[in-house]
């Protein structure tokens, strides 16, 4: 499986005798009423701009379209370093902690008795249905994907039809610099809401670890807010993205 591709049917549970271990980037556990959109919203999805969202812990991706918005967003990638790949060599998933670990600090929903997998399809999902007798495992929900624009109506039978993307895929992240990180820095990565969309399974099989400047998003509309958030994961770890990624984040937002 590439390295920003996690199936979400696979495992999950709770476990509601886990303690609240505090961060410095905590946040609520997301609500997921049937409210109307969220800040930045501009198809009812409740999905939320990156610039208000800067934790990770609210729905969805909502597209940067406004020309203040869009400067904002060239002014941020702007920021990013840049240098080339380093080997892929060593890399291996496990290298970054089993997938969707729960007992991560430092991040957002870390903590919380969900596993992450479920705490992405819980944040971004509405009408969720959650397996009987669970408080952590979504079976069904309707998903607006931010990659294709298309409604999915989700069912956990059918898990390869929505999958986790990292936005920075893992293997990218090795390449750039995480192969000197510690395990418990590249845990964090793995299961940052931030670095985290539920998203159609065939573009995010089709993305693999590339990055911006060899696939973007099918649908143009969110391909700005994509680029700002791949920025906001790069900022926040640290980590230096390539020369044509960065040429293609800020052509994404008129650069």
């Amino acid at each position: 499986m590439a390295s920003g591709c996690q199936v979400p049917g696979q495992g999950g549970g709770s476990n509601p005798g886990k303690s609240e271990s505090p961060t410095s980037r905590e946040s609520p556990t997301p609500t997921h009423s049937e409210g109307g959109p969220g800040p930045g919203s501009s198809d009812g999805s409740g999905a939320v701009s990156p610039f208000a969202n800067p934790e990770g812990s609210k729905r969805g991706l909502a597209p940067v379209t406004s020309e203040s918005e869009r400067e904002r967003a060239r002014a941020l990638i702007a920021t990013v370093r840049t240098k080339g790949r380093g080997p892929r060599t060593g890399y291996e998933r496990e290298a970054f902690g089993y997938a969707w670990k729960d007992t991560v600090d430092g991040v957002p929903l870390g903590r919380n008795g969900c596993d992450t997998r479920n705490d992405i399809l819980a944040r971004d999902g509405r009408k969720l249905v959650r397996e009987q007798g669970s408080d952590c495992v979504v079976v069904s929900m309707t998903l607006h994907d931010p990659y294709t624009g298309r409604t999915v109506e989700w069912r956990k039978q059918r898990a390869m039809e929505v999958q986790i993307d990292h936005i920075m895929p893992l293997s990218y992240d090795w390449q750039m610099g995480a192969a000197r990180w510690s395990e418990s820095k590249r845990e964090r990565i793995a299961n940052d809401p931030l670095n985290l969309l539920p998203v159609d399974g065939s573009s995010n099989s089709a993305k693999r670890d590339s990055g911006p400047a060899s696939w973007l998003p099918p649908d143009k509309r969110i391909r700005c807010a994509y680029s700002v958030r791949f920025a906001q994961v790069a900022l926040e770890y640290e980590l230096p993205v390539t020369a044509p990624d960065k040429r293609m984040m800020l052509r994404q937002c008129g650069g």
